[in-house]
Order: C-alpha cells, then sequence, then structure tokens
C-alpha cells in the first residue's frame, strides 16, 4: 500500500488499486530474511523447465486428461499482465472438461507459498475470468495426493 501526504480523510485510504498494492510490495528497504531464503530454490530453472513437484504435477494432470476430467493442459503457457512491468506466469493453465480454463500455480508446501506470490493471485483472481488455484502436494502420510486451494 502507498501513502502520500494526506490533505483530507480521505487521502489517509491506501492506495488499493493493483499497481498500489503490488508495489507496496517492493518497496525499497524490504528484504528477505535468511529463514526465508533458506526455502526458496538456489536457483532458478530456465523458464519452460519443471521442478520435481512441477512434473509430479503434471503427471496428475496426465492422469486426470486420461480420465476425462480435463481436456488441454499447458506449462508456463499463459503470461498475465497485472500493472505496469508486473506480470503472472502461472505454472499450468488447465481446461476442465466443461470448458472452464483454471489457473493452477504450484508450491513445493504452504511455507514457502510467499505474500507477494500470494498477492499477484488474488489481483490475478479479481482481473481476470479465470479460476486461480494454489496447489500443494499432501504428505505420504497424509494419504499423498494434492491439495488444490481456490484464490
Amino acid at each position: 500500500m502507498t501513502f502520500h501526504n494526506p490533505s483530507s480523510m480521505e487521502d489517509l485510504v491506501p492506495d488499493r488499486t493493483p499497481a498500489g498494492v503490488l508495489g507496496a510490495l517492493s518497496r525499497p528497504g524490504r528484504s528477505n530474511t535468511g529463514a526465508i531464503r533458506k526455502m526458496q530454490a538456489l536457483g532458478r530453472l530456465k523458464t519452460g523447465q519443471m521442478n520435481k513437484t512441477e512434473q509430479a504435477y503434471a503427471k496428475h494432470l496426465e492422469d486426470r486428461k486420461h480420465l476425462g476430467q480435463i481436456l488441454w493442459y499447458r506449462f508456463e503457457g499463459i503470461k498475465l499482465r497485472l500493472a505496469d512491468n508486473t506480470f503472472l506466469t502461472v505454472d499450468f493453465a488447465v481446461m476442465r472438461s466443461d470448458g472452464l480454463l483454471e489457473m493452477h500455480d504450484v508450491k513445493g508446501s504452504k511455507g514457502i507459498y510467499m505474500d507477494d506470490a500470494k498477492v499477484k493471485m488474488k489481483v490475478a483472481a479479481e482481473t481476470y475470468p479465470f479460476a486461480f488455484k494454489v496447489c500443494f502436494p499432501r504428505p505420504k502420510r497424509q494419504g499423498g495426493g494434492w491439495l488444490i486451494e481456490e484464490v
């Protein structure tokens, strides 16, 4: 949220436009703590290259495709513009068998689902006519599979 010199009570309201919300996340002085840095990937993969969690989710989608639950999916197939110089590339665009297009973002665990990613997903969900979902692998001791949450 961005603030400016208030000249009236109305001016005390934070900027809640997509650009204002996203800009607040990248303000100078905001840095990752050591714990957060440890959770992040040591190196980013090239565009179009899946990590192990994304590969497992692609297998899950392929199984659903064979069962007729989905018609199509594509990894990093859609890039959404949220604001000036701010984009979101979801991990998977998925077309269900009823024709509804969903955007699925795959995370290794809830603990590494960072605030900036949450805000981008919420802004995208408010801006675009797709269903947005975040997908986490469920631990094997809890039966495995996927925990899928609507944004």
